[in-house]
C-alpha cells in the first residue's frame, strides 16, 4: 500500500490478513454509535482461531471484533513530510552598534 491508498473505505473482504494494523469503521450498535479504531488480523493468545483484534489490546484483555460488526477497512495515513528543512540557517552577520565606546560592553 502506499501514501495514495488512504483515505478511501474499502470492504472487508479485501482487507488484508497478514497481522497489519488497519482502520476499521464499526456499526452503531445498542451499546453505542458508530466508530472507527485501528485494529489487526492475529491469533489472540487464548483463542484458536484468527479474527479482527483492537490494536491497543492487552494480553489480559483482548478486545474481538466479530466479522458483523466491522463495515469497512481503510490502510493507515501514513506520515506527513517534513515541510522545513532541519538544516540549521545561516544568521545574518551581526552589526555593532554605533555609539558603542570603549570597547565591545561586556
Amino acid at each position: 500500500m502506499n501514501a495514495g491508498d488512504f483515505g478511501e473505505w474499502r470492504p472487508m473482504a479485501s482487507a488484508p490478513k497478514d497481522g497489519s494494523r488497519v482502520l476499521v469503521a464499526i456499526r452503531a450498535t445498542e451499546q453505542g454509535a458508530a466508530e472507527v479504531d485501528v485494529a489487526r488480523w492475529a491469533k489472540p493468545d487464548r483463542s484458536g482461531e484468527e479474527c479482527w483484534i483492537a490494536a491497543d489490546s492487552d494480553p489480559g484483555c483482548v478486545i474481538v471484533y466479530a466479522e458483523a460488526e466491522l463495515i469497512s477497512w481503510m490502510p493507515m495515513p501514513t506520515p506527513q513530510p517534513r515541510l522545513r528543512s532541519t538544516r540549521m540557517k545561516a544568521s545574518p552577520p551581526s552589526r555593532k552598534p554605533m555609539d558603542e565606546m570603549g570597547g565591545s560592553g561586556i
